[in-house]
Parts: C-alpha cells; structure tokens; sequence
C-alpha cells in the first residue's frame, strides 16, 4: 500500500466550516465549489487568486452540481433547486420527503446523462435506516432508486458507465450496482468495501479516478483510502485534520484532489490539536480525475 503522508497535503483555504462537503471542479469558471452545510454557505474557491467568494443560503445546502445552462443545481435540507450564483436567484423545484420531517438530504452527483443523484439521511438518528436514494432527471421527474437507507453519502460511476457506487455510512461500506446509463437504473447491489465498526471512522464522500479506482474519505479517522475496482486498498492520504468529508479531482488537468473537512461535533481541545479542521486542502496524488457530468436539464 502506498502512503501519502500529511507533508503532502496543502490547506489551499484556511475556513472554519462546520460541515464542508460537496467539492465540485467547474471547468468553465476554473473554480472549485463547495458548500457549508450547517453554515448554509456555497462556497467557491478560485484556485490561481487563491480567492473564495461565499453565497449565503436561507437554509442549510448539502451539495451542488453544475448545470449545462449554466447555474448550479444543488440539493437543500430538504429540496432540489437551482441556484444562481451570478444573480443569487434561488428556485425550489421538489421535495420528495414531505412525509420525514426528520430527514434531509446529503450527497449527491450528476450521472453521465445528466441526472443528478441525491441520497436522504434522518438528520436526528443517524444510524437508523430511514433515508433513500433519489435520482431526478431533466424533466424534473423524481424517482426512488433504494429505500431504508442509512446516512446516505459519497457516489459515484466507474469509467466505463457500468457501474455506480454509493456510501451507507453508518452501514460502514460502500455498495457497488450495475448501472444501464441509457434508462438510469440500477441493480445487482452488493457491498464494494467495509470499514471496521470498531476503528471510530466511517466512509463519507468519494470520487472515482481515470484509472477506476475509488477515493473514498474516512471520516473521524483523518484519512482518504483508494480502493481498487476489485476492492483492494491500494493508497492512503494522511490528513491534517480528523474530519475530512468528501474529495474531488481539479485543475485543468484533474490531477489535483481537493478535500472538505468539517469541526462539527468536535471539543475545543480537538480543535485546539487540529485547528485547520473546516478547511479546504489539496494534494497531487498521481493519477488524475473524471470530469464531472453536467445536469441535463
């Protein structure tokens, strides 16, 4: 296995993010996106100035993807919208869970196709099997793609478009299912990697390389583990921080994975140890990124 120490890792962004997550590479503006959940910020890092401009959100924003139109779409406690980050203009288009007041949504992504994939987590018990994974096209339609989910979270699709992965947090693993990019369906799941119960992390967000593999976060634990499409682990990235959320490749030549962190649930004495926690880093590991679908709609 190969490592990658903490030396090799930038803090690109000094932030105090309470929950950062969702970082997403646009090519048309060269900016890195990426949200404050519990702050209710989006945030956008310019990567030459090393300038982050910040959009204020009415309610806590989960995750953005960028859309063809231009304007992101994004997913809200408990909505999807679009947002505008030029005009600031905010447009609610669905919530699928009027039922679950206790539910919100976490990750999400846009598929090769242009639908964008958000999975729900019970924002009170979060290791009860109350979420789901939703997929929501272009023409607005929702769709439910897996019930009793637990902490729903990083997602994403192998090279080749046949398969599609998607993190249960606290069911400790991530799920590999075929996927039929042409109608958007899934099947055939079964569990890709694990995480020990007993180590005190649990996977967060991912992405996937050129290459196939799997860069999943470890969060509580400070570590990014790239797993083999066959499931083997074949890196880990050694963070400056416990709590790392989610990762992203960037750059012009998607050869740079940006990293979100969060400070919830941390004591002032952790943060005292680790006070670059809710920041954004960087880090050059070697292999380079997938661009990231547009929303078709």
């Amino acid at each position: 296995m190969r490592i990658l120490d903490q030396s090799k890792v930038e803090c690109v962004f000094r932030a105090e993010a309470i929950v950062g997550e969702s970082p997403l590479w646009s090519p048309r503006e060269r900016v890195v996106y990426w949200v404050d959940i519990t702050g209710q910020k989006i945030h956008r890092f310019n990567t030459t100035a090393n300038i982050n401009h910040t959009f204020h959100l009415p309610q806590p924003v989960t995750a953005v993807g960028l859309r063809e139109k231009g304007g992101l779409i994004i997913t809200l406690r408990k909505d999807f919208a679009f947002y505008d980050p030029k005009t600031q203009a905010l447009e609610l288009l669905s919530d699928p869970e009027e039922d679950k007041p206790y539910d919100r949504f976490n990750d999400a992504k846009c598929d090769r196709q242009g639908r964008f994939w958000a999975g729900t987590m019970d924002d009170v018990k979060w290791n009860a099997p109350f979420g789901s994974l939703y997929r929501f096209d272009p023409d607005k339609n929702v769709t439910c793609m897996q019930r009793h989910v637990i902490c729903a979270n990083g997602l994403g699709w192998s090279p080749d478009n046949k398969l599609f992965y998607f993190t249960e947090s606290f069911r400790y693993g991530i799920y590999a299912y075929d996927f039929d990019l042409d109608t958007g369906n899934i099947s055939n799941r079964r569990r890709f990697a694990s995480l020990d119960r007993d180590s005190d992390g649990f996977p967060d967000g991912l992405t996937v390389d050129e290459e196939g593999f799997i860069w999943s976060v470890h969060n509580a634990v400070g570590r990014i583990i790239r797993y083999s499409p066959e499931g083997a682990v074949d890196t880990m990235i050694e963070l400056p921080v416990p709590r790392p959320t989610s990762c992203t490749f960037g750059g012009d030549k998607l050869d740079v994975l940006y990293i979100t962190s969060a400070r919830e649930t941390m004591t002032p004495e952790q943060i005292s140890k680790a006070p670059l926690s809710g920041s954004l880093f960087a880090v050059v590991p070697g292999v380079r990124g997938l661009p990231e679908p547009y929303f078709a709609g």
